[in-house]
């Protein structure tokens, strides 16, 4: 506000914007099984606004950038699993006390440097397929090593009783092999959800 002999002679407003796909983000990350927070350093009127436009029911506002790490420490500290996603310098402690730092590729240095993970595109759209991929890749990881354990199980007490045949034996090593493979090549068919 400008003031000249008492009286007002204009106003500035300065806000961010919420990006469109952003309500978007936040209902799959609910429907991730996530709790989607906001934690910012600005005032509580505009962490409100932008809670309300996002679907946040949870927000923290007029926190400090060493603050907002020790909120991530007190989740911490309750048992969760905390996930951060920032941009800028302020978040940088945070992002590296998270669990996992998620980077906006068009962010500082700084925050690209804390975090664990830099997204190519600056949106949370591109946050939820990430976990979505991860999810994914787990999950194939823990499959290979299932099958990977029970083909020696079932291979090996055979192999020491005299009741598989070498040639068998090493065919189906061959199978186990390329049984993982395959299974793994099946996340290159992974694909980005659209926006509704």
């Amino acid at each position: 506000m400008v003031a000249w002999d008492d009286e007002v002679r204009g106003v500035l407003t300065v806000a961010d914007t919420v990006k469109p796909t952003s309500a978007a983000a936040i209902a799959r990350f609910r429907a991730l099984g996530l709790t989607p927070m906001l934690v910012t350093g600005d005032s509580a009127a505009a962490a409100q606004t932008v809670a309300d436009l996002c679907g946040i029911t949870d927000n923290t506002a007029g926190v400090l950038p060493a603050d907002k790490a020790l909120v991530i420490a007190s989740l911490q500290a309750q048992g969760h699993v905390v996930a951060m996603v920032g941009d800028g310098v302020n978040d940088a402690v945070a992002l590296a006390t998270a669990d996992l730092g998620i980077a906006m590729g068009s962010g500082t240095d700084v925050a690209i440097e804390a975090s664990d993970l830099t997204l190519m595109r600056s949106d949370l759209l591109a946050a939820a397929d990430a976990i979505r991929l991860a999810r994914r890749t787990l999950a194939t990881i823990k499959a290979n090593l299932f099958w990977a354990f029970a083909y020696n199980v079932a291979a090996i007490p055979l192999a020491m009783a005299g009741l598989l045949n070498p040639l068998i034996a090493g065919a189906a090593m061959a199978l186990s092999s390329v049984f993982v493979v395959t299974n793994s090549l099946r996340l290159r068919g992974f694909r980005a959800l659209p926006v509704t």
